[in-house]
């Protein structure tokens, strides 16, 4: 009896505060939430400061923890006020979640490990859930569907790149060879890879005729390659309808993105409120 009492009374009113931020306590939750994300992502990066860690470090450590402890509370409180815990626990918020306290416990056993907790700054992909950017998240969602869409010719792409490089970097090793820096077939791919990319380090130079006009078709070669993954990502963009969103959660595996006039979660399947 306790239990459906729970389910049918606090559940409801637990999900509407940490999911949604359409009432006033659920907009409070969320702001309070997303400042305290960004309280703790400024204390790992002071920590990490040799003269402030000396002068502040117990502190810092001290407001770590308690901002550790709440999170955990608050990721238990998102499992317990969905009525499928383990999907939202596997979803991309999840997950996300889960990284932002295991840093902080994962310290007694590895130095240095909070440093991760930088991780937490995913968490404030939430503020435009909260300040209500629906065009934002669909925006969001429209590049990461270009991207799926794109992800195959990007990786036959990535692979002519690599065998270019693999390529330029042998014959480079046999036109220079060890006496001006290219002193292995690995050490001559990365010099591909670095002018190719025009970064250009100048650490490793071509001497000779041959290698400084390999060296140039390879820079000249690197401004079309860069130009390449855009204009894929591009296209899939212009193909890409955009589907208008709602900022609410389902309430059963705490998944958002769903169209306006859904009903049901596209997920799921759990009637949406």
């Amino acid at each position: 009896m306790s239990e459906s009492r729970f389910d049918a009374h606090w559940r409801p009113k637990l999900h509407e505060v940490i999911f949604e931020a359409e009432t006033p306590a659920g907009k409070a939750f969320d702001v309070a939430l997303l400042a305290a994300i960004v309280v703790s992502v400024v204390v790992v990066m002071l920590e990490s400061v040799p003269e402030v860690r000396a002068e502040y470090g117990p502190a810092l450590r001290a407001i770590e923890w308690i901002i550790t402890i709440l999170f955990t509370i608050e990721y238990i409180l998102r499992l317990v006020s969905v009525g499928n815990p383990l999907r939202y626990a596997l979803s991309f918020f999840g997950l996300v979640d889960l990284l932002a306290i295991i840093p902080t416990y994962l310290s007694f056993f590895i130095a240095g490990s909070q440093s991760l907790l930088v991780i937490r700054a995913l968490r404030l992909l939430r503020v435009f859930r909260v300040l209500k950017l629906a065009h934002f998240v669909g925006e969001a969602r429209m590049l990461h569907a270009a991207l799926r869409a794109s992800s195959r010719k990007i990786i036959v792409f990535l692979g002519a790149v690599l065998m270019i490089v693999l390529i330029v970097g042998s014959m480079m090793y046999l036109i220079e060879g060890p006496k001006h820096g290219f002193t292995s077939i690995p050490e001559s791919v990365y010099w591909a890879i670095v002018t190719m990319t025009t970064v250009g380090y100048g650490d490793i130079a071509p001497q000779t005729f041959f290698g400084k006009m390999l060296a140039s078709l390879v820079m000249i070669l690197g401004y079309g390659i860069i130009a390449v993954p855009t204009g894929i990502v591009t296209v899939e963009i212009a193909s890409t309808l955009k589907n208008s969103t709602r900022t609410d959660a389902c309430p059963e595996c705490g998944a958002d993105g769903h169209a306006t006039d859904a009903k049901f979660c596209k997920y799921c399947g759990a009637e949406l409120e």
